[in-house]
């Protein structure tokens, strides 16, 4: 998947889709542009206020968290476990592992493998 299927993917047509499973392109990739969105967005005004920030951020923070929970559901997790970034220090670094694990081949309980659907075997 390239970056912009990716980011065509998670502002369109699964912008509030919590269910089914992402590969590890389409999340990495929409990470790339929700840190250049913010890079981009505060640079250009230092004067920015956080809450500011944050509105102007909010376009992206529900497929952020959807493609978050597509991606746990590839390898076979609940979208739940991203709670576990909230502990400090050790949870960003377990949760970034996970997003980096490769996804569980064939079917599991939030379906196909997209890499199964996206390239089929002949």
């Amino acid at each position: 998947m390239s970056f912009t299927d990716a980011v065509r993917t998670c502002l369109t047509a699964k912008y509030a889709t919590f269910s089914g499973r992402a590969r590890r392109a389409e999340y990495w990739w929409f990470s790339v542009l929700y840190v250049i969105a913010t890079v981009v967005i505060a640079g250009t005004s230092l004067a920015i206020e956080v809450p500011l920030l944050n509105l102007l951020l909010l376009p992206f923070i529900v497929p952020m968290l959807t493609v978050s929970v597509r991606r746990l559901h590839d390898t076979g997790k609940s979208g739940r476990r991203m709670f576990i970034a909230l502990i400090p220090v050790v949870g960003p670094i377990i949760y970034l592992v996970g997003m980096a694990l490769d996804s569980t081949p064939g079917t599991n309980q939030y379906g196909p493998s997209p890499k199964i659907v996206a390239h089929p075997v002949v």
